[in-house]
Formats: structure tokens, sequence, C-alpha cells
């Protein structure tokens, strides 16, 4: 256990110490800041941003992709011409699953649920020695009283655990898929919930944890299997009214109630020792206050969209909290947005340096500016929207990823920018495919393979790590960049260490050492395609609230066009009316700061709409739509058209433009055929979204 003078001057002189202890160099930012597109990299990326999420498995989010239901009043998906299946749910696992329930589809409505149980045990019983058939008995419901009442977090009706999501849903990431690179072969780095997913990301190595004020149940020989909040956190336990040491004066203030503190090396440290700007941005992190002792107060808090309230930072979310040489104790800010990303000078609050530990706002301040964004960025969401099951949910997720990434595609850095969506944890939701147990246990809390066993009950046998038994669920992981393969599903074999590793490799680091996972992690290499003199890549700009496409920007020099959705219209019948022609302007759509203005700042160009041209022909039980185009891109241009009566959807047709033309074949309402319709058209022009209302009076 650290002693209290040890934590005292940790905080005094958290960044100095913490170098001097493992021998690297802390630089100031009294320098300036260093220009990252100026640093030497391996590839072509010269900042790297990981959005790193909550609690999802592979299967809960891309079990059918690309095939989505597409009902009614959801978001739509319909994948291009040639996109490739994943190792996903088959009928066999749709309708005869091992488990006790078969996977059932969620739907929008469904978005809040309960939080199911993703401890290292409980994980590996479900996994049943690879059979994959006790997810209902040993991972349901861990943190929650279930109910069958909807957009809350006790929502978990009976198998709940084997459920999923399709792309009317989790839309957004669909489409990112579609348009980059979806990996279906990505596990955590070990069995377990989130403390030991955020720790792997930063180090691929859970050893050297040690509970302080107390024995902590996260804690097994000497390696983190559980939650616990980090001991270099003065916001960490806040309802816990053990060791308080709120005294002020000459004593530092010590965290609450038992925490965990983690030795050895971390990325971090790495980065530093190449005088590297880097951040880690969390939501929350800044205090709302402070206590009469100088505690700092995370009091910052939102509604999800069951309108449930939760406090915005979760401190064992936070990895680099848990070392010594990269914590920020008591959250403070820098002085200026110069500041952010290098290794600032100490604040004001007991000598504490800023030491690359950030609120999101001060990543979002930079895209704003402009500035060059740091040369490795990890983005943490705030609670209610990181998609964790139980206080937050995929809509939230959603609105958060995609405001990040419009941002990030609309700056100067995209060029250069790989973002690496992942994972910490399943969150005990279902997933059928198991990963190769490559760090081999056998410790009372292991049951993978039997009773105190994950793997050979050989403890020399190779790549045994007692209480590290890995890899884990698999997990979603998609790379976003000019530079990534475009609709592609990688199956190499890849972790969260991976991703540290990729890192290390860009910015030639060398590894951490100390048996950490990075070393035989496999490669994210396989996402990217360097073989070409400019990232080809298109820019997608999503609707942060439906997940669909709104525009597509391409970067100089590409001819090819974005990935374009699929027509599930019919061929039109024959039928006899009154035609009425109308010839519009090209309508666009754009959001944020997706401006052409914008675009033509970034150095890129604009899919243009075409002009339009409608006409119809009005039956007895139908409405045949005739629509014509004129000029615009030369890129393939899908036309839907919605008809309602009143605020009734009647029917949602869409067909591909060929030479310049698509007939639509509306069914008008059983109910009542005749009377005032409203025709919706949208002009999706390689991702470029336009649209057009028009009226129709039918007798």
């Amino acid at each position: 256990m650290h002693t209290r003078k040890k934590f005292v001057a940790a905080v005094l002189a958290a960044a100095a110490i913490g170098a001097s202890v493992i021998g690297l160099s802390v630089s100031s930012a009294s320098s300036p800041s260093q220009d990252p597109t100026a640093v030497a990299t391996t590839t072509p990326i010269k900042h790297v941003v990981v959005i790193f999420g909550e609690n999802i498995s592979f299967d809960h989010y891309f079990g059918t992709y690309p095939f989505a239901t597409n009902p009614p009043n959801e978001p739509q998906f319909h994948a291009a011409p040639g996109t490739p299946t994943v190792n996903g749910l088959n009928t066999s696992l749709l309708e005869a699953n091992p488990n006790l329930d078969n996977p059932e589809r969620l739907d929008p409505s469904q978005a809040v649920t309960c939080d199911q149980n993703h401890g290292y045990s409980a994980e590996q019983s479900a996994f049943d020695s690879g059979l994959m058939d006790k997810f209902v008995q040993d991972t349901t419901g861990g943190g929650c009283t279930e109910t069958s009442y909807l957009d809350n977090g006790s929502y978990g009706p009976n198998g709940i655990v084997m459920d999923y999501y399709d792309g009317n849903t989790v839309t957004a990431l669909w489409n990112y898929a579609q348009h980059y690179t979806l990996n279906d072969n990505s596990y955590s780095t070990q069995f377990g919930p989130s403390t030991p997913g955020a720790i792997n990301l930063v180090s691929g190595q859970t050893h050297g944890a040690t509970g302080e004020n107390g024995t902590s149940g996260a804690v097994a020989n000497g390696t983190d299997i559980g939650d616990q909040d980090p001991y270099y956190d003065l916001c960490s336990n806040p309802s816990s009214t053990a060791n308080t040491g709120d005294i002020p004066g000459t004593t530092v203030p010590q965290p609450n109630g038992t925490t965990l503190a983690m030795s050895g090396v971390n990325v971090g440290n790495l980065l530093n020792t190449k005088s590297l700007t880097w951040g880690w941005f969390e939501g929350g992190f800044t205090p709302t206050g402070h206590t009469a002792g100088g505690f700092p107060v995370c009091g910052a808090a939102h509604a999800n969209v069951g309108g449930a309230s939760t406090a915005d930072y979760v401190q064992h979310h936070e990895p680099f909290q848990y070392y010594q040489s990269t914590a920020n104790p008591f959250h403070v800010s820098p002085a200026s947005l110069s500041d952010v990303g290098v290794s600032d000078p100490a604040g004001t609050q007991f000598g504490q340096a800023v030491n690359h530990q950030y609120d999101i706002s001060w990543f979002n301040q930079l895209l704003a500016k402009g500035d060059s964004l740091p040369s490795v960025s990890f983005l943490k969401a705030p609670a209610y929207e990181d998609g964790h099951a139980g206080y937050s949910d995929p809509l939230d997720e959603q609105k958060f990823l995609v405001d990040e990434i419009n941002s990030i595609e609309q700056s100067k850095d995209w060029g250069s920018t790989a973002i690496i969506l992942a994972y910490d944890d399943s969150d005990g939701w279902y997933d059928h495919q198991m990963g190769p147990i490559i760090r081999q246990s056998a410790d009372t809390a292991d049951t993978l393979t039997g009773p105190g066993h994950c793997g050979s009950p050989n403890t020399s046998a190779t790549g045994f790590q007692n209480d590290r038994c890995g890899v884990g669920p698999r997990q979603p992981l998609l790379v976003i960049s000019p530079w990534a393969k475009q609709n592609y599903v990688d199956s190499t074999f890849t972790e969260q260490a991976s991703i540290t590793q990729f890192i290390e490799d860009n910015w030639s680091l060398g590894r951490i050492g100390n048996e950490s996972a990075d070393a035989g992690a496999g490669t994210l290499d396989n996402a990217f395609d360097f073989n070409q003199s400019y990232g080809h890549a298109p820019a997608v700009i999503l609707n942060d609230t439906t997940g669909e496409v709104e525009n597509v920007i391409y970067p100089h020099g590409s001819n090819s066009p974005a990935a374009t959705p699929v027509s599930n219209a019919g061929t039109p019948a024959v039928t006899t009316g009154t035609t009425t022609s109308q010839s519009v302007a090209p309508a666009t759509t754009t959001t944020g700061n997706s401006s052409t203005s914008t675009a033509k700042a970034s150095g890129v160009s604009v899919v243009k709409l075409p002009r339009v041209t409608l006409s119809y022909v009005t039956g007895e039980k139908a409405l045949t739509l005739l629509v014509r185009t004129r000029g615009g891109s030369k890129v393939a241009t899908l036309i839907r058209a919605r008809l309602l009566q009143g605020t009734s959807l009647v029917a949602n047709r869409a067909g591909m433009v060929r030479d310049h033309k698509v007939k639509l074949l509306l069914a008008l309402s059983r109910r009542s055929r005749g009377g005032r319709y409203t025709i919706r058209l949208s002009i999706d022009a390689g991702g470029r979204v336009g649209s057009l209302t028009r009226y129709v009076r039918v007798r």
C-alpha cells in the first residue's frame, strides 16, 4: 500500500517525479508546442484519435450487418452493392441458438436497457469452454432490476442479454462501416469490465495493481480484474465518507475510500519520451467546484434519451489517473488552449500539473478554433453518451460519435488523421464468437474451462499470466480515415492492445515491456491502404439524430463515388390519370460546419446535386411518380419518395436514377384513397442529400 507521504509527493510534482521514477524527460509549455505534422511517422497518419466507448459486444451492434430490417418510421439503411458480410448471426444462431433464448432485434424505442453482468468470472462462465451457451444464466442483468417497462435503465425482458440492434438504431455505426473499415475479429485483451479494458488500452498490462486505503476486490494476485476508482484522482469515490482528508493546511487530501493504483509504464510515458503532443479528453473532467479542503467536485450531469440523469465523469473509465506519472489528481485545467497536448508547468493548486488529462471541451475548442490536433488524442464521452447500458444508450452514443467525427472530418487535419473507434468491454451482451486464449490463468476467479481454470491447468504453460485470462469477448472496432479501406471488413485478429501497438509503431516509440500485450497483439495495418499518394476515402457527414448520410466530401483528385444505398423499389405498374410537372432548383442540406465554403477551405470538392423535375400519374390504388434529373455531379444518385396523408406514412419507395430518370409506385391509403397527400422527395447524390416537398390532391 502506498503511504500518505508518497501521495503528497505525487501531487506536489506529479509530472516531474513520475518522469524521474521511470527515467523520462518532461517537456514544458514554455517551449513552443510541437507541430504534429512535422514529426516523423512511419505512415501518412499524423493524428490518431481513439474514441473509446462502453460495453458493447460485436453481435449486439453488428450481428446482422449489412442487412437491416428497415421498418417504416425508423432511420433507413440499405447496403451498397458488393458490401461484404461479417462473422455475425446466421439463421441457425437466430432461430436455433444454443442458449436458452434466441437473439431478438431491439428497435430505437428499446434503446435504454438494463445493464448486464460483465464481471471477469461471469463472462468466462457464459463462454462455457467455448460452447457460448450460458449467457442467459450467467451474464443477464448484472446492474438493475429487470422490468418490461420501456425507456428506462431497468428495461430487461427475459433473454434481453441475447438481443441486438441493427442499422435502423445504430445507423451511424453501420454507415461508418459502409464507408470505411470494420473489424469483425477484435477482442478485449482480457475478460472483465471497464477498468481492465481502459488500462489495457493504454498499457496492455493490468498486472501491477495495488489496493489503497483498504482491500479491493478488483485486485487478484496484483492484477486488476474489476472496477475500482483510481488512487491518483481526488474525484474518486465521491459518495464515500471514509478517509475524506479534506483538511486545509499542510496536508494534501487523499481520495475517499478504497482505490486502486497502477505501477509501471503506459503509452503516455512513451509519448513523453519523444515530446509528442497527446491527451486524454473526458466528459465531466472539469470540476464544478471544490470542497473546503481542496477536493475537486466533479458534479456535471446530463439526462439520457429516457430522461434519467447521471454524472458525466466516471472515475474508473480514466486509465491515466491510475498512474502516478500521468495523473492530474486535482483536475487542473490548462492555462490556455496553446497548452493543450503538451506537458505544461505546474498549476496553482498544490503545484499540480495538468499532465495531459483534460475535459472533452478542450478537444472541441481545438477543433472549433482550427488549431492542430495533438498527435494522439483519446476521447471519452460524458457518461450519458458513452453507450453503457443502464445509464446510456446507442442513440445518445450516436450523437456524441457523429458530432465529434463530423467536426474532425471537416478540420484541416482530416487528411492525416485516423479515428479508431473501440470499446472497453462487452457488458456481457451475447456474442457467438470466442477468441483464442493466448493468456492462460488458473485462479479461483477463473471459470472459462472449469472451476479455477482458463485454459491449461499447467501454470508453466506458454502465455500463462494469472488473472489475465484473455483474450476476452469480441467487440466492434472501426477505423475511420481518408487512408482506411472503403466498405471493407477486416478479419485480422486484433485486441485492445493493438491500438497501443499502432501508436507505438507509427511514432517509433518502442514497446511497454513487462509482458504487455502490445508486443504480440494483432496489427491494425490491414485496415489501411497506404499504397497511394493521398488518402482517397471521403469525409462522410452524418445526421447526429438519425445516423443517416447528409453529405459526402471528396478529396481533390478522387473520382470514386461513395457507397450508395441499393433500391428496394419494384417496377411500377401502369396507371392512367392526370400528369403534372414541376421543375425545382437543387436542394442542399448542410449541418454544423459542412458548408461549401468550409469544404473548399479544407482543400476538398463538394458533390453538386442535380436539378429535379417531378411528374406523377394517379390511379385508383396508386400514384406513379416519375422523377427526371439534369446536371449535378456524375455520381450514383438515389431518389426516395415518402407519401403521407396528414401525418401518416402511406408509402415509402426508393430507386436508383438510370438514364436521368427513375419511376416509383406509391400505393394510396387503403382507408381513404382520395384527398390531399404530401410527397416528400429526397435526392441522395453520392451521399449528399437534398429534399423537395410537393402536395397532391387525388379524387
